[in-house]
């Protein structure tokens, strides 16, 4: 039976949501949103990306303008990491590949239900401001293609003329899907569904199970790394390497 997927609590949610708030003082893209989509896209990425690799390159110098304690350091790290193992379960390869159409991801996004709308109204924002706020998943979309863009390397591994580099581009677009307008959706769901015309709630399951098949396909076509290969060890009678004429126990071989 494949194991259930890990949730973050509500504690851990208001961690992560304060932490991106306060890096989103210092860079505006980098709302609770784009964050977990940025993350999302490291978790079902190519390779494993070390915290050294993807916290700069998310952040930029935003991060340490805004946890200068160590301790406010070590909490902010803390609720991210606490994000990411969560989506990481979440994502967990063997239970996806147990049970490839149940919807395991669950993105943290932003709320454009009635009782947030009213919410917004009540704090001084117009109709006109709500509607003109991004629609959910269009900014967690926008951040898993940025850490796509930042790792590109690493997501343009498979040959291009693949079926798997065909594959990844057909998920890729389901997730820009959520990020497109109108006019740039179109074509997607001419391609894809046939003209039809979905709902929000279908375009971000749609591009949940793309984000997912994504990682089932990196676990098959993870980039590999060429050995290094080092010439077998001259034995101590054979002409040493270094071109000196001298046997090799009588020269580099008689080196501490």
């Amino acid at each position: 039976m494949p194991r259930p997927p890990a949730h973050s609590t509500d504690a851990e949610c208001e961690a992560f949501v304060a932490v991106c708030h306060r890096l989103g003082g210092f860079d505006r893209r980098l709302s609770f949103e784009w964050v977990d989509g940025y993350l999302t896209a490291l978790v079902a990425g190519p390779r494993a990306v070390s915290v050294g690799e993807w916290l700069p390159a998310m952040c930029d110098d935003a991060f340490e303008r805004s946890f200068a304690d160590p301790d406010d350091v070590a909490q902010a790290m803390a609720a991210l990491l606490a994000r990411w193992n969560v989506i990481a379960s979440q994502l967990d390869a063997e239970a996806l590949a147990d049970d490839p159409d149940r919807l395991r991801l669950e993105p943290m996004l932003f709320d454009d239900g009635a009782e947030v709308r009213a919410e917004m109204l009540a704090n001084g924002l117009s109709e006109a401001e709500i509607d003109a706020l991004p629609l959910p998943g269009a900014l967690w979309a926008a951040g898993f293609l940025a850490a796509c863009g930042a790792f590109e390397a690493d997501w343009r591994s498979l040959d291009d003329a693949s079926d798997a580099a065909q594959w990844r581009d057909d998920l890729l677009a389901g997730i820009a899907a959520l990020h497109a307008g109108s006019v740039e959706l179109g074509p997607h769901l001419a391609r894809h569904h046939a003209g039809r015309r979905l709902t929000r709630e279908e375009l971000i399951d749609e591009a949940i199970f793309c984000v997912q098949d994504l990682r089932l396909l990196w676990v098959d076509h993870a980039p590999t790394h060429a050995p290094i290969r080092r010439p077998p060890k001259p034995g101590r009678n054979d002409a040493c390497p270094c071109g000196s004429g001298r046997k090799f126990k009588k020269c580099c071989g008689a080196q501490p």
